[in-house]
């Protein structure tokens, strides 16, 4: 008993000195924390005061209430608790940065990019060069540079500034004014895994001895006017060779001369992009170019280079886009091109390419764009590669001597926007089969040999633009169609057309057509054409005969007027039938409602009551039943076209669709309004949640800090795989909506997404989940697919793929990592708790890369993301909840310790 007794006097001494060493290590390390800390908070704020504008409310943050550890974009140690990151990415900051910077001596890496910073960069962060891993000063900044960071404005950089950065990792400059030449020191960075210089002025030459760089990953030197006027301008290129990880070489745009070297073709076989395009390279393609079996973009645009394409090309079979265009190429096209079968953009315009076109191009089924204008190609057009139904941009075949007629196949170019074959000698007639490209804007067939009428068929290009026929040897007469087309331009000119020229749509401004030239037989038309009068045909036989001929046209007249009025009658009925068929389509499940009742429910369609208004139609805000029901009223604008079939397709869908995360529809309305005009409306579920797209995107005026959380996005990503899957898997026949995007995604009084139905087309599942991993990664990093930084080849997709594997937590999206961190407890967050939040996000970003992928055969199925996104919100809840039981057993030590102290 005493000795039981004793044991539980020593065990209770032992917590209680246990708790008191915990509890004073936590204070001692608090206050010491606050006392050498201070020079580094100072210094933030410093910077902060110098912010002229934040839209974002990014630096809101940054107050006495929160540690400044906490404070958005800034990263501490772990141990001393000093600043070791400052990264404000594309927050929209304008101001100038403080040279109190220079005060934060654990600085290693600074991310200012993409903000409206001004003036110079303080010379102060020169004295911190030395720490540094990342630099990232793209944007507008002025061209005087800190001398401490090297002479970068001036005609030489400094001769040690390889050496003054020993941890350098990242070195980002672009889109700056900086000036002088590269400096060969830059080769002893040998840790550099990223040096963009792009879009600035620097000169001269670039050193041989950059392949010292081993671990280089990306050089981007873009944009400037690198050259030394010597044959040998590219010989640098060969000590590249040692950089084995090189993914990305851009050295476009600049004065580069010489001869494009062989060794080229023996850089790292991680290599994914090659750009040289816009200099004055010469010689040819290696024949070796194959081994670069990684490549997806081949860019050698608009230089000097000869020779021939070799065979050996289509043994890139991950390429994407070759750009060829404006050089002096020859040859033929290598059949082998055939194999490259993921390629969608092939530009070879404005060479020396003859022979035929390999049939085997017909191949590459993903192609979207295919230019081969202004060459010496012959034969006939291959049917293989003129129904290449994936085009979608464009196919250019202009300036080449093609003969043979333009084949049927045309027409399953369904989704093409520009068709150009002129310049050709093309015979036979327009193939009607054009008139099944819908979607094209451009259509251009002149100079060539083309005879027989125009088709009626063309009257379903209902978006065409531009039409030139011009230089042929077509004939008949003008159809009156054309004048009811949205054309901006037409040429018809140098043809054999006779008889009456029309007076509608574009016939009516002299401008913007023309159809004179070749023939001599017509007539009619506007005043400024200056052609004769058409001819009245009435001879005096006709005259004497006409009074025996009206006897029988007086008695069948009466008929004639008696079936037109049973005619008129019904066709009335029918279209009474047709204003309420959209509705009936719903009213077994839905009731009837009349204009006049949605008219005083949104107050007579008051602007005030507006809440969106897309391509078809304008969404009201109503209240029925004497505001016991709030709806949303879309309104369709049937003077748009497509707007009435967008309606019918909404009815219709809706009809059969019933899900969770589908917008609910409650019941429709086709009618007249008080003008007597068709009316047409749905009405919806209203979400008071408003759209996705407002909460990713708040304007000023709309309520600030009500951001959606990590675990509210998941929720929301979830809700729109399942409604994709429901659409794509469990419907009679496959359904694709066709337009997803935020502002399509609605949300209710729980955050739960509901989707709004588009106007599905007979597009593929593949283009809705393209659209799905775009929203995702939209959702993830805050950026618009639309943004202004996404130009050229670059595009949301390639910004979140190029991010991995380290600057991952870069590009999200700083309002989640911000609100996760703050719903950590204080006392216990450490890097344990960043990686589990790194480990989460990284497995949704590369999801959304996945879906988002070019090719359509790579990217997920809706089934199959639902499962992926359910695993990873499980294992995400799973180590939080791990997390508070860890907390609830502190907080159980705590109390006893407490008990057996009293």
């Amino acid at each position: 008993m005493a000795s039981s007794s004793m044991f539980r006097r020593v065990l209770n001494l032992s917590l209680i000195l246990s708790w008191l060493v915990f509890a004073m290590n936590c204070r001692g390390s608090v206050a010491a924390a606050g006392f050498t800390n201070e020079t580094d908070r100072q210094a933030l704020l410093a910077f902060k005061d110098l912010i002229q504008e934040d839209p974002l409310a990014v630096l809101s943050s940054w107050n006495d209430s929160l540690h400044f550890c906490e404070w958005n974009g800034v990263t501490c140690g772990r141990q001393r608790k000093k600043v070791t990151a400052l990264e404000l990415v594309s927050q929209n900051l304008v101001g100038s940065v403080s040279p109190q910077i220079g005060r934060l001596t654990f600085l290693r890496k600074i991310h200012l990019n993409n903000n409206s910073f001004h003036g110079t960069i303080p010379p102060e962060i020169g004295q911190l060069w030395r720490r540094y891993r990342g630099v990232n000063f793209e944007g507008q900044w002025d061209p005087r540079w800190p001398s401490d960071l090297g002479d970068v404005g001036g005609e030489d950089w400094d001769a040690d500034l390889g050496l003054t950065l020993p941890n350098l990792k990242y070195l980002y400059l672009g889109g700056n004014k900086f000036s002088g030449s590269f400096p060969p020191s830059m080769a002893n960075a040998s840790g550099l895994l990223l040096l963009s210089m792009s879009r600035n002025d620097f000169t001269g030459p670039i050193p041989k001895n950059l392949g010292n760089l081993r671990d280089l990953k990306y050089l981007q030197l873009n944009g400037n006017r690198f050259v030394s006027n010597k044959p040998d301008d590219l010989s640098f290129v060969g000590s590249l060779t040692n950089c084995t990880n090189l993914r990305k070489l851009m050295l476009s745009k600049n004065q580069f001369g010489g001869v494009l070297p062989g060794s080229i073709a023996n850089m790292s076989s991680k290599l994914e992009i090659l750009s040289l395009g816009s200099n004055k390279i010469s010689g040819s393609i290696p024949q070796e170019i194959g081994n670069l079996n990684n490549l997806y973009l081949l860019e050698i645009d608009d230089n000097m280079i000869s020779g021939s394409i070799p065979e050996s090309i289509g043994k890139l079979s991950k390429l994407q886009q070759m750009r060829i265009v404006t050089n002096n190429i020859s040859g033929k096209i290598p059949s082998s091109i055939g194999n490259i079968t993921g390629l969608s953009y092939l530009a070879a315009a404005a060479n020396k390419l003859e022979g035929r076109i390999p049939a085997e191009l017909g191949n590459c089924t993903n192609l979207q764009a295919l230019y081969l204008g202004s060459n010496r190609l012959t034969g006939v057009i291959p049917e293989q590669v003129i129904g290449i139904s994936s085009l979608t941009i464009g196919l250019y075949l202009d300036l080449n001597e093609f003969t043979g007629s333009l084949p049927s196949q045309v027409g399953k170019l369904k989704n093409l926007g520009a068709l150009s074959i002129s310049g050709n000698k093309l015979t036979g007639e327009i193939p009607s089969a054009l008139g099944d490209c819908q979607v094209l804007e451009y259509l251009d067939l002149h100079g060539n040999f083309l005879d027989g009428a125009i088709p009626s068929s063309l009257d379903h290009l209902k978006g065409i633009q531009q039409l030139d026929l011009s230089q042929n040897n077509l004939s008949g007469q003008i159809p009156e169609f054309l004048g009811k087309l949205p054309l901006m331009r037409l040429n018809l000119s140098h043809n054999m057309f006779e008889g009456e020229v029309p007076k509608v749509g574009v016939f009516n401004n002299i401008s913007a057509s023309s159809v004179v030239g070749k023939s001599m037989k017509l007539c009619g038309g506007i005043q400024p054409l200056h052609l004769p009068a058409c001819p009245i045909k009435f001879s005096k036989k006709n005259k004497r005969a006409f009074p025996d001929k009206m006897i029988p046209l007086i008695i069948i007249l009466p008929i004639v007027l008696l079936f037109a009025c049973l005619f008129l009658i019904f066709y009335r009925l029918k279209k009474s039938q047709q204003r309420t068929s959209s509705a009936s389509l719903l009213e077994n499940r839905h009731p009837e409602i009349t204009y006049a009742e949605l008219l005083h429910a949104t107050n007579g369609f008051s602007p005030s009551n507006l809440i969106g208004e897309g391509r078809y139609g304008s969404v009201y805000k109503g209240s029925l039943n004497s505001g016991e029901h709030i709806v949303a009223v879309k309104v369709l604008k049937l003077q748009e076209r497509g707007a009435n079939k967008s309606f019918m397709a909404e009815c219709d869908v809706l009809r059969i669709l019933r899900h969770r995360n589908l917008i609910k529809i409650m019941t429709a309305c086709s009618s007249l309004d008080f003008k007597g005009k068709d009316f047409k409306a749905l009405v919806f579920e209203f979400m008071p949640n408003g759209s996705l797209d407002s909460w990713l995107h708040p304007t000023q005026a709309e309520k600030q800090g009500s951001n959606l959380n990590l675990v509210q996005r998941l929720g929301i990503a979830i809700d729109v795989a399942f409604a994709l899957e429901y659409i794509h898997h469990h419907c009679e026949t496959t359904i694709c909506h066709c337009d997803l995007k935020p502002s399509n995604i609605l949300l209710d009084d729980d955050l739960c997404a509901h989707v709004e139905y588009g106007m599905g087309e007979e597009v593929s599942t593949e283009a809705d989940m393209y659209s799905y991993g775009i929203m995702l990664l939209e959702m993830f990093t805050g950026k618009r697919p639309t943004d202004n930084m996404f130009i050229d080849n670059f595009s949301l997709h390639n910004y979140a793929k190029f991010a991995f594997p380290d600057r991952v937590m870069e590009i999200v999206d700083s309002t989640i990592i911000l609100e996760e961190m703050e719903g950590l407890d204080k006392n216990r967050r450490g890097e344990g708790d960043f990686a589990k939040l790194k480990s989460c996000l990284e497995s949704i970003l590369r999801l959304g890369v996945v879906c988002s992928a070019e090719l359509p055969h790579e990217r997920m199925d809706s089934g199959n993301v639902v499962n992926e996104l359910q695993r990873i919100t499980k294992a995400y809840n799973e180590e939080r909840e791990r997390e508070r039981e860890r907390e609830r057993n502190t907080l159980h030590l705590y109390y006893t310790t407490k008990e057996l102290l009293y």
